[in-house]
């Protein structure tokens, strides 16, 4: 499935490779795009939305 989040807090592409690591922990096989200046994350995943969210809010990114 895919989902899309948008982190207001994510601002530059240190962010962003953080935001990929926290979604790649929990599923090695994502395939995720990010985009520091929309703030936009899209995620292709069989991990669940709120197990993102989790992994988001573990290292200080809120996702909407």
């Amino acid at each position: 499935m895919t989902l899309q989040f948008k982190i207001t807090n994510m601002a530059c592409s240190a962010c962003a490779n953080r935001v990929t690591k926290a979604i790649k922990a929990i599923d090695n096989n994502a395939s995720v795009q990010t985009n520091a200046k929309t703030k936009l994350v899209s995620v292709e995943t069989q991990v669940s939305e709120t197990a993102i969210k989790d992994a988001l809010a573990a290292i200080g990114y809120l996702s909407a």
